[in-house]
C-alpha cells in the first residue's frame, strides 16, 4: 500500500515538472519571436496586409440640363509618412531637405507654422510609424498635387515614404441651389444619400463597389485589384441652373420685403412636365432663408382662391353653370347656412350682381360659393367626383421622396363627414389640402389644352458621356376635361390677369393667364382665430397664345396685408419676364451671320486654358507667348472684333489679387494658392470681392466673392 502510494506521487511529480518545462519552453519561444525574429515575421506580415479591401465607386455626377455640373464627387486627401520606407538613403535626403520639405508645407497649408512641421516629423520618426499624419485636415487635389512636387517626395511613395488616403466628398459648385431636389449626402458618403434625386438615383449614381488585397512583391507594396469597380452612371435633371437662378432671387426678394416665413417657387415646361426651377425658403432664427425641406412638394396645406378655377371647371364641364351666368354677391357679405362668408371688397359694398367669369376674375368668395352651393348642395358627391375627374386630387407618384398625397374628402352616404357649409367652403379653397405641385400641375393641364403631364425631374441616364435612357414625359390624363370647358377656362384665366385681381403677374410683353389666391392658414386646434397666418399664391402660365411655361408661387406670412396678386404675382412677373427675357437673348444668338467670325467673351484668369480654346477655335490671340514656358500665367482678358489679347497678371505674392472678371474655379485656385479662405456667393464672374486689390494678404484671412451672369 505504501509502495503504491510512492509510485503515485512520482508519477504525479513528473507530469507536473513537464507542465513547467513546456511553460518555460513556451515562453522562452514566444520572446524569441519578440525579439530575435521581430524582422523576419515583420516581413511575412507585411507579404498580405490586407484581404477583401472594398475598392469604392466613383459616384456619378448629377448634371443641369444647361449642362452645368450640379453634384459630383471630388477626391479629398489625407497626407502620411512611413518613415520605414527607402531605408537609410531617404533618412539622410529627409535630413538634407527638411527645412525645404517643412517651409513648403508651410506655404500649402498657412495655418501650420514651418516648426509645427518639423516637430511631426520628429514625432514620426521616433515611433518609426509607416502611417503618420503629416496634416490633421482633408486637403483638396491642388493642395495634394502641389505637396507631391516638394523635394523628396516627388521621388513616389517608395522611395520617399511618402503616400496619401483618398475620400470622395460630395461637392456642389452651385452651393445650396436647388439643395432639396438635388438631395443630400451624410458626411460620410458611405452611409449613402439622405433625400432628394441623390436617395431615389442611388442605385444608378452610386456604381458598383470592387475588391482588392494589398501585398508587398520584390519590396514594392502593390493594391492588386481582384474586382474592377463599376462607376456611377450620371444623371441630366430637368433644372436649369440660370432659371433657377432667377425664381430663388424673385423669391427670396419679396420674402425679404413681406417678412415671409416660408416661399415655394415652381416653374415647369407646359408640353414636356419638366420642372425647370424649384425653390423652398424657410426663414431661418437668424433671419436667412434656406432651403431646410421640400415644401414645394411636401406641404399640404388649404390652396384658396387659386382652387376656384378646379371649381368653376367642375361646374362648367357639367352643364351647371354658363361663363355669362349671372350671380348676386350683394355687399359682399353672405350667411352661407348659418356662417358669414366675406369678399376681400365686402368693406367697400361688394360687388353685387356679376357673371361666373367675373366671380373668377375678382376672386369672390360669395360668387363662387353661391354658384357650386346652388347646383350642388343636395348631392355634394357629384361635385367631389368632378374635382377627381379633373386630376387635381390625383397623387403624382414623383421622384422625390416625401411627396404629399393631395386630400379631397368624398361625403359618405350618410353625410356624418359633412356639414351644410363644407361644399360652400371646399368651392372656395378650405376643406382640402393640396402640395403646391399638385396645383401647379393641374394648371400645367389647363394651359396643354387639357392633357395634364407628370411633373418631371430628370431628363436622361448617361454612362461615359452616352445617353442610355431617357426618361419620357409621363401623360396622367389625356384630357381632364372637354375643349369646350378648357377653352372658356383660358378666357377667364387670361382676363383674370387683364383686368382682374392678377394683373401684377401680367406683362406688357407678352401676355398672362393665371390666378392668385388668399388663403388664411388653420392653427389646428386653434382654427383660424388665435395667430393669423396667411398663404398667398399665384398659379399661371405664359405665353398665354402657346403657353410655354407654367409657374407657381406661395408665400406664408403673419399677419395682414396679405394678398396674392400683389405679392405671389410679382414674384411670378419677375420669374416670367427674365425667363422670357432670357429666350429672347437665345434667338438673337441663332439669328447671327455664321459665316462671321465670332470672337467669345474671355473671362480673365487662367491664359493656358484660354489659349486651347482659342486656337481650336481659330480665334487670334497672344496667350501662347504667355504660356512658352509651361508655368500657369494669370491675365486679364481683351477682346476686339477679331482677336484676344492678355494682360499678365503681376500682383506681388504678399498682396491680394484682383480676380474681377474670372470664372469660380479659376479665382478660387488663385486666391487659395495664396493662404485665402474664398467664400462664394452667386454664379458667373466675378462681379467683386471683399478684399481690396493690392491689399496685404494674411494666410487663412476670408475673402468674400459675388458672382453675377
Amino acid at each position: 500500500m505504501f509502495k503504491g502510494k510512492n509510485n503515485i506521487m512520482t508519477r504525479y511529480s513528473l507530469i507536473v515538472l513537464c507542465a513547467v518545462l513546456l511553460g518555460i519552453a513556451i515562453i522562452i519561444k514566444a520572446a524569441f519571436i519578440m525579439f530575435a525574429e521581430r524582422q523576419y515575421w515583420n516581413n511575412v506580415a507585411d507579404r498580405f496586409v490586407k484581404e477583401n479591401v472594398t475598392v469604392p465607386a466613383m459616384r456619378g455626377n448629377i448634371i443641369s440640363s444647361d449642362g452645368q455640373l450640379v453634384a459630383s464627387s471630388l477626391p479629398e486627401y489625407k497626407i502620411y509618412m512611413d518613415f520605414q520606407a527607402g531605408g537609410s538613403e531617404k533618412d539622410s535626403l529627409l535630413i538634407l531637405y527638411m527645412d525645404s520639405i517643412c517651409n513648403g508645407l508651410h506655404k500649402i497649408f498657412p495655418d501650420k507654422s514651418k516648426n509645427y512641421f518639423k516637430q511631426i516629423f520628429a514625432q514620426g520618426k521616433k515611433k518609426k510609424s509607416r502611417h503618420f499624419a503629416i496634416y490633421p485636415n482633408r486637403i483638396s487635389y491642388i493642395q495634394y498635387k502641389e505637396a507631391k512636387q516638394l523635394p523628396l517626395f516627388e521621388k513616389g511613395s517608395n522611395k520617399s515614404g511618402f503616400h496619401a488616403e483618398v475620400f470622395n466628398q460630395r461637392k456642389k459648385p452651385f452651393g445650396s441651389l436647388a439643395m432639396r431636389t438635388l438631395g443630400d449626402m451624410y458626411a460620410d458618403m458611405a452611409q449613402g444619400p439622405k433625400n432628394g434625386l441623390e436617395l431615389s438615383y442611388d442605385s444608378i449614381l452610386r456604381g458598383e463597389p470592387g475588391l482588392s488585397h494589398r501585398q508587398k512583391v520584390m519590396n514594392k507594396y502593390l493594391d492588386i485589384v481582384d474586382k474592377q469597380p463599376i462607376n456611377g452612371c450620371d444623371i441630366v435633371t430637368t433644372i436649369d441652373v440660370s432659371m433657377q437662378d432667377i425664381a430663388e432671387k424673385a423669391l427670396i426678394d419679396e420674402l425679404k420685403l413681406i417678412n415671409g416665413t416660408v416661399g415655394v417657387a415652381i416653374l415647369m415646361e407646359v408640353k414636356t412636365g419638366n420642372i425647370k426651377a424649384i425653390v423652398n425658403m424657410t426663414k431661418c432664427d437668424d433671419g436667412v432663408y434656406r432651403e431646410l425641406k421640400n415644401n414645394a412638394v411636401s406641404d399640404l396645406m388649404e390652396p384658396g382662391s387659386t382652387f376656384k378655377t378646379a371649381s368653376l371647371m367642375v361646374a362648367l364641364e357639367d352643364g351647371k353653370v354658363t361663363p355669362d351666368e349671372i350671380v348676386d354677391t350683394g355687399n359682399g357679405i353672405y350667411n352661407m347656412h348659418g356662417s358669414w362668408m366675406k369678399d376681400h371688397n365686402w368693406h367697400r359694398g361688394g360687388y353685387g350682381k356679376i357673371t361666373a367669369t367675373e366671380a373668377l376674375m375678382y376672386s369672390s368668395n360669395v360668387g363662387i360659393s353661391k354658384l357650386i352651393d346652388k347646383n350642388y348642395f343636395d348631392h355634394p358627391e357629384q361635385f367631389v367626383q368632378g374635382l377627381y375627374k379633373l386630376g387635381i386630387g390625383m397623387p403624382l407618384n414623383l421622384e422625390i421622396p416625401g411627396w404629399g398625397k393631395p386630400r379631397i374628402r368624398m361625403p359618405k352616404t350618410d353625410k356624418s363627414n359633412w356639414s351644410k357649409t363644407a361644399l360652400a367652403w371646399m368651392s372656395i379653397g378650405y376643406e382640402t389640402q393640396l402640395p403646391p405641385i399638385n396645383t401647379l400641375t393641374f394648371y400645367n393641364a389647363i394651359a396643354n389644352n387639357g392633357t395634364m403631364v407628370k411633373p418631371k425631374f430628370v431628363e436622361s441616364i448617361v454612362k461615359d458621356g452616352e445617353v442610355i435612357e431617357e426618361m419620357p414625359t409621363v401623360i396622367l390624363k389625356d384630357a381632364i376635361s372637354s375643349p369646350k370647358t378648357i377653352g372658356q377656362i383660358q378666357d377667364m384665366l387670361h382676363k383674370e390677369v387683364v383686368a382682374g385681381t392678377g394683373k401684377t403677374a401680367g406683362s406688357k410683353h407678352f401676355s398672362v393667364s393665371g390666378k392668385t389666391g388668399t388663403a388664411q392658414i388653420s392653427q389646428g386646434k386653434a382654427g383660424y382665430h388665435s395667430v393669423r397666418r396667411y398663404m398667398v399664391s399665384f398659379c399661371g402660365y405664359f405665353p398665354s397664345e402657346n403657353p410655354k411655361y407654367t409657374c407657381i408661387v406661395t408665400i406664408q406670412k403673419p399677419g395682414l396685408p396679405a394678398s396674392g396678386g400683389l405679392m405671389s404675382g410679382k414674384v411670378f412677373h419677375e420669374i416670367s419676364e427674365r425667363v422670357y427675357a432670357k429666350h429672347i437673348a437665345q434667338n438673337i444668338e441663332e439669328a447671327k451671320d455664321s459665316t462671321s467670325v465670332l470672337v467669345p467673351e474671355v473671362m480673365n484668369g487662367d491664359v493656358t486654358e484660354a489659349d486651347y480654346v482659342l486656337n481650336n477655335i481659330e480665334v487670334k490671340n497672344d496667350g501662347s507667348k504667355l504660356t512658352r514656358n509651361g508655368h500657369i500665367v494669370w491675365a486679364k482678358a481683351q477682346t476686339d472684333s477679331s482677336s484676344v489679347s492678355f494682360q499678365p497678371e503681376t500682383t506681388p505674392q504678399k498682396l491680394v489679387p484682383s480676380v474681377i472678371g474670372m470664372g469660380a474655379k479659376d479665382a478660387v485656385y488663385l486666391l487659395e494658392k495664396r493662404g485665402l479662405r474664398v467664400h462664394l456667393s452667386g454664379v458667373g464672374k466675378v462681379k467683386q470681392q471683399s478684399l481690396i486689390a493690392g491689399a496685404r494678404l494674411t494666410p487663412g484671412q476670408t475673402i468674400l466673392l459675388t458672382l453675377k451672369q
